[in-house]
């Protein structure tokens, strides 16, 4: 459970009790990216439910502030970095990297953490509107799949954390977290489309971006979790 407790520290900002790791225990958390998503999940679908005893866009509005709140923002700020990096990778690979390191916000990020925004803002809305909140609460879920699949798949970008995960992920690893995808996808169908979304993201990164980094992996659950909202509302709308 050690490496649970990681995980939550590392992707949220839960109070969690603080333990001592080595650099092998700590890239063996990202096994437990999955679980991570499901308490997040439900922390978010809680907040929407919750909020819609208002209104569907106050619901909304709950959701996707505790959703930023409760992860740091970790997520989007990835988003940013790699849309910034899309933007220079036109010149060459040392201005990539350098945009990658660089801790400010361009033009690009603001445009994407913006959009970002406010597209799970209106998927949240259309979905609380049709109640669908056991979708809403197994995609965060779902979409923290995609780090130990790019992980395994990519060569790494540089040796930053992403690399640091790249041996971390073992065959029984995806073995579980498949089945329980599986499992998923049978209350909430459009779970389905998760490889899918695993698989454009990674041909993009490494068409685009040329590996995986820790932006990348952080951008690819905002987007997973985008697609996944997105897929679920078509569902719920042809149903």
């Amino acid at each position: 459970m050690k490496g649970l407790v990681v995980a939550i520290q590392f992707l949220t900002r839960l109070p969690t009790p603080r333990i001592a790791v080595s650099s092998a225990e700590f890239a063996a958390a990202m096994r437990w990216f999955p679980a991570v998503g499901l308490i997040v999940g439900a922390l978010v679908a809680g907040a929407g439910w919750a909020g819609a005893r208002i209104d569907s866009w106050t619901g909304a509005l709950a959701a996707l502030v505790l959703w930023v709140a409760v992860t740091g923002a970790l997520h989007l700020d990835g988003l940013g970095d790699i849309a910034d990096a899309s933007g220079a990778a036109h010149k060459d690979r040392a201005r990539l990297l350098a945009v990658l390191g660089d801790p400010h916000a361009g033009s690009f990020a603001v445009v994407a953490v913006g959009l970002q925004l406010i597209a799970k803002l209106v998927l949240l809305h259309a979905l609380i509107e049709r109640e669908a909140f056991i979708a809403i609460a197994l995609i965060p879920f779902a979409a923290r799949i995609g780090p130990l699949v790019w992980s395994r798949a990519l060569p790494g970008l540089h040796a930053g954390l992403g690399a640091r995960f790249r041996n971390a992920v073992r065959p029984v690893d995806f073995l579980v977290w498949s089945g329980a995808l599986a499992a998923a996808a049978w209350v909430s169908p459009s779970l389905l489309v998760a490889p899918l979304a695993f698989l454009f993201w990674g041909w993009w990164l490494l068409r685009r971006i040329g590996g995986i980094s820790g932006d990348g992996h952080g951008a690819g659950i905002e987007m997973g979790e985008s697609l996944l909202l997105a897929a679920a509302l078509l569902w719920a709308h042809l149903a």
